[in-house]
């Protein structure tokens, strides 16, 4: 299957990370996400814990091009890396020296942030290209996106099953987007600093530095990321809240999926 490809801004973070000191890591890092599950936004926010030089950035990992870039995770030349891994052998395999950190979303969130996307001038696939500029309705985006396209686009059931689910209790660490966002809008509590050390711990960051705050508020800005919701564009109304039918159709399609993350 030809694979998608993302028209974006360019980065515009580097320059913030060289402001502060940084730690070296000393171990492989993996941001390991359900695409459109707020990878941008998490991986924004470690990098500005992590030396430029420690930033793999040349491509997004997943299976298809994990040979190409198997450098990212070599355990003797510590690199944080981001990528959207399948549950796999090779996938366990080329992991298993790294703090690899799974990100998930609600399943209903999902499916807007998909539909959103897909449906964007940003987002450019072969297969799917031709779905664009009003050919399809919102709401038929998201059950396409929920049941899948056979043979061009996988089901709801196997994005989570295979990028999140298969990879739960083998020793990674699991966190939601949702919590993230809420501890950002927290971020001068003492509960955001637990959340935050915590969460940087999981990467191998094991102190949080006296400016941690100042560096996840510039990490977290939406400036920052090329796929936040307002630099997407495609002239159609995506709903805020999914509808109730689509809602049921998650729930048909993938029964406890969001008990399992702790969405219930």
């Amino acid at each position: 299957m030809l694979a998608a490809k993302v028209i974006s801004r360019p980065d515009t973070l580097g320059a913030e990370v060289q402001r502060f000191s940084q730690t070296p890591l000393r171990q492989t890092a993996f941001l390991n996400s359900v695409p459109k599950c707020g990878t941008h936004l998490l991986r924004n926010i470690v990098r500005m814990f992590v030396p430029a030089q420690q930033h793999y950035d040349r491509e997004f990992l997943q299976i298809p091009n994990l040979e190409q870039h198997k450098a990212a995770l070599h355990p003797q030349r510590p690199m944080f890396s981001v990528g959207h891994m399948l549950f796999a052998d090779m996938s366990l395999m080329a992991l298993k020296h790294a703090n690899n950190v799974v990100l998930v979303r609600d399943p209903y969130d999902y499916v807007l942030a998909r539909t959103r996307f897909n449906l964007s001038d940003q987002f450019d696939h072969p297969h799917q290209n031709h779905l664009k500029n009003g050919a399809v309705s919102v709401e038929q985006m998201m059950n396409l996106v929920i049941f899948g396209i056979p043979g061009r686009g996988p089901a709801l059931r196997e994005v989570f099953l295979f990028h999140a689910v298969a990879w739960m209790g083998t020793g990674v660490h699991v966190v939601r987007y949702e919590d993230i966002v809420a501890n950002l809008k927290a971020l001068d509590t003492p509960a955001a600093e637990m959340f935050f050390a915590q969460l940087l711990a999981a990467f191998g960051i094991a102190a949080l530095p006296a400016d941690w705050r100042e560096r996840v508020r510039i990490g977290s800005d939406r400036k920052h990321s090329a796929t936040a919701r307002e630099h997407l564009s495609s002239g159609q109304t995506i709903p805020e809240i999914l509808p109730d039918t689509q809602k049921q159709l998650v729930d048909h399609m993938a029964p406890g999926l969001r008990d399992l993350l702790g969405y219930a």
